[in-house]
């Protein structure tokens, strides 16, 4: 929006007719009365301002946080205090409070090493988000959001850059973990419900990385070419969803173009897809460097530059700052900027700041509740795991039988918690950890066993791995704990387990037939062994409380819940992206280019596409107890695109032991959409008791925000609902389906 200025007058009557107190006070900062709209606040703050001011404004101010003398900080803009404007504290947080604007002031290496240390500002290690996807539960994205809004405000941060939901196009992807998966529609709905949590807390969140950002190979120069309906129908879906149904207060711009324009200078996608088909009203900040200009940017649509360091470099990519009061006034004495300009950027933040009570309350730390959200931390874990396989019921482990576990694996996985720790954006520092060990031992007292658990570190370069072997076929039980450790800045070599831990568990399956793999990584990895062992459970990256959630899955104290939100293949070559051109990308006038030539399928829908079988598909997720469905229903049969479309069904836990089952319903569009086979259009999770039943309802909207009938036409910039059969498909995975209704829409 531009904000025309008032005359004098003018304001000075908008100031009395304010707010009685105001009127009567006489007081001269009318943008901190808490009783106007948050843009009224904005538009008195800008109006107000000097032009040097809203220049300063516009970029970070790496340093020592004004309001936090003892913190140095990289992530922030400083306040002014004649304004009462705060100082904005950034931090990252798709896993976690990371990297939260806080080192000592003595810390080596400072400015940059401010962005990512060791001595960071301590936070909850979360699952990562990949792991909340595979919970199919809003109400566990809700708790994830709540922790991270909470733990923002303990710290005195006021932005938190998430959620991620780019999409896992590429299973390799070195930051899948960080995001939600492979499918729009459970992308989107965890990132609203995460957004929802965060914001309540008075914390803007930020939907990140805007937009089709699904590698880190060559991602500061990667050319994206996607075409206009895959764009929307996939990659900016999520992104519509927290827009339209989150209320996203904020949005970061992407380090890669998409086609032609980087994307913090993407005009047609920053405004006129987000702003002018969406009605996004937060604003735009650039993901770390990832500017490239300074009026093209500011006019594209971008609010607000960060981290404000200069880099001393020769070349790009990563030079900057561009938004420098120098450049800002330069580009506006050469008529490429209007100061109209520079207010809308401004008046979009404050607006969001006033509507989240940033000014309202003082820059300030508080002790965060390590007890109580480190028990969040392990629920979130204990709902998100993924029992993959179980033959003969080889899970839970009975202890009680049990004389010893050997527990075994490389150091990575074995010895410690897969949090994550200083490489990247999504790192925390712990405030503790659980190892495997002290989970495992823990569980083994809880249920009174003397079984002994000892640990068989096995060396990456496999020198001692027949120590292990021997080691494993003495045992009762044996637990290998497995991996891919992955962070921001590279993607997976493929998809294999990295330092030959596929020997190494073929070895030890070989010795004692009762081996179970946990696996702890950040997507699919190829299981060459599978056929070996009797039992798998996937972790992701459990977090602090790793020990403590591996070990209540493996003994029975938690029941696993959770389904796959990525797509496992058999093999390295069934996946969607499978040319050089498709990834990691091939020049073109000298510039990496990535085509997403594989269109709409990608994930599950390229598996159905193809009739290529994985080797576990989406959704799938097994449990300690069964479930039957029965008695479904899908009303009404003649649909007009308009209506919603309610699908009902029958739970029952016919097992022995409390759990839960996820109900999905995915929906094929008409003959000749030239659509997949199926998209994910609903689901929802029900626990249940033995014996006990439940009737549950699910609802396609047809006007939701995900367009579960819809199809992108890109002719008329709009989205379209085809007539024609729709079928309606309800299970438990993407392959554990059945048609259960034809619903016909006539236009």
């Amino acid at each position: 929006m531009k904000h025309e200025r008032l005359s004098a007058k003018a304001l000075a009557v908008l100031i009395a007719s304010a707010s009685p107190a105001f009127a009567a006070g006489g007081t001269a900062l009318p943008w901190m009365n808490i009783d106007l709209a948050p843009a009224k606040r904005a538009a008195f703050l800008v109006r107000t301002m000097t032009l040097s001011e809203k220049f300063e404004q516009l970029l970070g101010t790496p340093g020592v946080v004004p309001e936090l003398p003892q913190c140095y900080g990289a992530r922030h803009v400083n306040g002014i205090p004649r304004l009462r404007i705060p100082t904005l504290r950034i931090t990252n947080g798709p896993v976690g409070i990371g990297q939260s604007d806080c080192v000592p002031l003595d810390t080596p290496g400072l400015p940059f090493s401010a962005l990512s240390n060791v001595n960071s500002a301590r936070a909850t290690a979360l699952p990562s988000a990949l792991a909340v996807a595979a919970s199919f539960d809003l109400a566990v994205a809700s708790r994830f959001g709540d922790v991270l809004g909470g733990e923002a405000r303990n710290l005195g941060l006021q932005v938190l850059e998430a959620p991620g939901m780019n999409l896992a196009r590429v299973p390799q992807g070195g930051r899948n973990f960080e995001y939600f998966g492979e499918d729009p529609v459970l992308s989107g709905e965890m990132a609203v419900a995460e957004i929802r949590a965060v914001q309540r807390r008075g914390v803007i969140a930020m939907a990140k990385h805007f937009v089709a950002n699904e590698q880190e190979t060559d991602r500061f120069t990667i050319e994206e070419a996607i075409d206009d309906r895959v764009l929307h129908e996939l990659y900016l879906l999520p992104f519509e969803m927290s827009v339209k149904e989150g209320g996203v207060a904020s949005v970061m711009c992407s380090y890669n173009s998409v086609n032609g324009p980087h994307m913090c200078e993407n005009g047609p996608l920053l405004t006129e897809v987000l702003r002018d088909q969406w009605g996004f009203d937060g604003y735009v900040q650039s993901d770390f460097f990832a500017v490239h200009s300074v009026a093209p940017t500011l006019r594209a649509g971008m609010d607000l530059e960060m981290p404000g360091l200069v880099v001393n470099i020769s070349s790009p990519p990563l030079v900057g700052p561009y938004f420098t009061s120098t450049n800002l006034r330069a580009a506006l004495d050469a008529g490429q900027i209007t100061v109209s300009d520079i207010d809308t950027a401004l008046g979009r933040r404050y607006k969001q700041m006033f509507r989240l009570g940033i000014f309202d309350r003082p820059v300030a730390q508080t002790p965060i509740d390590a007890a109580a959200d480190g028990q969040a931390a392990q629920a979130l874990g204990e709902q998100s795991a993924v029992l993959l396989k179980n033959a003969d019921n080889v899970l839970p482990l009975d202890l009680a039988a049990v004389r010893s576990i050997a527990v075994i694996g490389q150091p990575d996985y074995a010895t410690k918690a897969v949090s994550g720790c200083c490489g990247g954006s999504s790192d925390v520092i712990p405030l503790y950890t659980v190892t495997p060990l002290e989970g495992l031992r823990g569980a083994a007292r809880a249920l009174g066993s003397s079984a002994s658990v000892n640990l068989t570190i096995v060396n990456t370069d496999g020198g001692n791995l027949a120590q292990a072997v021997a080691t494993a076929a003495a045992a009762d039980a044996v637990i290998v704990l497995a991996g891919a450790i992955t962070d921001e800045g590279a993607d997976r070599p493929g998809l294999s387990l990295p330092a030959d831990q596929d020997a190494m568990i073929s070895a030890v399956a070989a010795a004692n037939p009762r081996t179970v793999v946990v696996l702890k990584d950040g997507g699919p990895v190829l299981m060459p062994w599978i056929d070996q062992v009797p039992a798998v459970l996937e972790a992701w990256f459990p977090g602090q409380e790793d020990g403590n959630i591996v070990a209540r899955l493996l003994s029975g104290l938690a029941n696993p819940s959770g389904k796959l939100p990525v797509t496992y293949p058999k093999a390295a070559g069934d996946v969607p992206a499978r040319t050089s051109e498709q990834y990691p990308g091939v020049p073109a006038d000298g510039v990496p280019t990535v085509t997403y030539s594989e269109g709409l399928e990608i994930g599950y829908r390229w598996y159905d596409a193809q009739r290529i079988e994985p080797l576990f598909p989406f959704g799938h997720g097994l449990s300690y107890t069964s479930f039957s469905i029965s008695n479904i229903d899908v009303q009404p049969k003649a649909i007009d695109g308009n209506t919603p479309i309610k699908v009902w069904c029958v739970v029952e836990n016919t097992g022995v032991r409390r759990g839960a089952e996820v109900l999905q319903v995915y929906l094929g569009l008409p003959a000749g959409t030239g659509e997949p086979p199926k998209r994910l259009v609903a689901f929802g999770k029900v626990w249940l008791d033995p014996g006990e039943r439940r009737r549950v309802e699910l609802t396609i909207d047809p006007n939701a925000s995900n367009h579960p009938l819809g199809v992108w036409d890109s002719g008329g910039q709009r989205w379209v609902t085809p007539g024609g059969d729709y079928q309606v498909f309800v299970g438990t995975s993407a392959a554990n389906i059945s048609p259960s209704a034809t619903l016909l829409l006539r236009h």
